[in-house]
């Protein structure tokens, strides 16, 4: 799927077009680069190639979002900005970013998913702190910047986040995600915070000292026998009530971690987790 535009037009917004496979077939998606100039820190490396297999992605210097639009007549105006995990060594691209964005896209919101730079990827010189936070804030404020382009209602952006990806979802949901007044950047100008929040098995660095009073109403999902991840579930669940803001938590008897989008699995629950994610995005209005 591509949008309408000229070739110049999406050269100008530095704009790529890649086939992505979908069973027998290729679909068309749009990529985007996040720091068409090169990410800072990273300038230097843009051009250099990623390293790509089945389902992960790694050897990330140039941070993009790719994009996934609902059919016209689907549309909610919804968007979520999804970022895999893969312990910040690489990125589960296939499973926990295009399979996600695709289901999503489905029941009508525009999905963008985020490749990320890696902090933990053999000899990387980036940081969680810095880099994997600059790149997680910037997407979420390069999607609000084109709200308008992508027919997106600006009050109802998410974020995904999976394992380690749901660390990098905290420095926008619970961090200082306002837009910079003073940036000659438009995107800047936006804010990163999200609206929503949805957290797939999350790692331990998602949990913040305390939430904010603007944190986003969130949807937590996880394994018992993931005990880390079960740990980390229960303490957000905590600070939300605590806060008394809305949350919702499913943590199912058996499954373990990275159970992806659930069709892989040997678990009953586990392959229908999906289905409750929809009805809770249907039931805030999302």
């Amino acid at each position: 799927m591509f949008r309408s535009s000229t070739l110049l037009g999406s050269v100008l917004r530095g704009l790529s077009l890649v086939a992505l496979a979908s069973g027998c077939k290729k679909e068309r998606v749009e990529v985007h680069p996040l720091w068409p100039a090169g990410a800072p820190g990273s300038e230097a490396r843009r051009h250099e190639p990623e390293l790509a297999r089945d389902w992960w992605v790694a050897n990330v210097h140039h941070p993009s979002l790719t994009v996934f639009e609902p059919k016209p007549r689907a549309r909610t105006g919804a968007a979520v900005v999804i970022l895999p995990g893969g312990g910040h060594q690489r990125l589960v691209f296939e499973p926990e970013g295009v399979e996600p964005a695709r289901f999503l896209a489905e029941r009508g919101m525009t999905a963008f998913v985020l490749k990320y730079r890696l902090a933990r990827e053999k000899a990387s010189n980036y940081s969680l702190a810095e880099h994997g936070r600059m790149d997680c804030l910037r997407a979420m404020r390069w999607v609000r910047a084109h709200s308008a382009e992508y027919q997106l209602d600006a009050g109802r952006i998410g974020i995904m986040g999976w394992s380690a990806g749901a660390e990098l979802a905290a420095f926008a949901s619970y961090g200082e995600g306002e837009g910079d007044r003073g940036a000659s950047d438009p995107i800047e100008l936006e804010s990163a915070r999200p609206n929503f929040q949805v957290l797939i098995y999350p790692g331990p660095l998602a949990v913040p000292e305390r939430l904010p009073k603007d944190a986003p109403q969130t949807f937590l999902l996880a394994a018992s026998d993931d005990t880390e991840v079960a740990s980390t579930v229960q303490r957000l669940l905590e600070l939300y009530q605590r806060a008394e803001l809305p949350v919702e938590v499913h943590l199912f008897a058996k499954g373990g971690h990275a159970f992806n989008m659930g069709q892989r699995s040997d678990v009953l629950g586990i392959r229908g987790w999906p289905r409750r994610l929809s009805e809770w995005l249907e039931a805030s209005g999302l």
